[in-house]
């Protein structure tokens, strides 16, 4: 671990949650009248309730965002956050891909790299501190829902999601 100071640590923190929620609140713009649209569509079964993306979200990216400060603290993190900085940006841009220009297919090869770079991330976060690719691990589940949760209902709205 890189010898910071308390106060370098405290910013180090604050700036990663930062910028993880700020990816978050790009993913948000895009995402305004999500709730509707995405209850507008046919769903599977098995699509967990409209309500529950909120929270989820809340919690993965305060998640990714303490990942990263871990990692950050650590000597020889700069490859492994430049990934996560990508990851985070493709993240944003899913919810304008599907939400507001509805591209069902881009969405699906967008969320698959997304998938990729998140396990990449983990793996690259856990060689620099065991902590920091574990917490990754509840995000890479719950984008490996969102995988197939948007190839299915990309497939039974292809008039919408073309």
């Amino acid at each position: 671990m890189r010898a910071l100071t308390g106060k370098k640590q405290i910013a180090g923190l604050v700036g990663w949650l930062v910028l993880a929620y700020l990816a978050a609140a790009v993913g948000a713009v895009a995402s305004i009248n999500a709730a509707e649209f995405y209850e507008s569509l046919q769903q599977p079964a098995w699509a967990p309730p409209t309500w529950l993306f909120g929270p989820m979200w809340t919690t993965l990216y305060g998640l990714m965002g303490i990942a990263a400060w871990l990692a950050w603290r650590e000597r020889g993190a700069r490859s492994a956050l430049v990934v996560f900085v990508i990851q985070l940006a493709l993240n944003a841009l899913w919810s304008w891909l599907f939400f507001v220009w509805q591209l069902g297919a881009v969405a699906f090869v967008a969320v698959l790299a997304l998938w990729a770079l998140i396990l990449v991330t983990l793996v690259m976060f856990w060689r620099l501190k065991a902590l920091a690719g574990v917490l990754l691990v509840p995000y890479l589940a719950w984008v490996s829902l969102a995988c197939a949760l948007t190839w299915s209902v990309w497939q039974l709205n292809p008039q919408v999601l073309g």
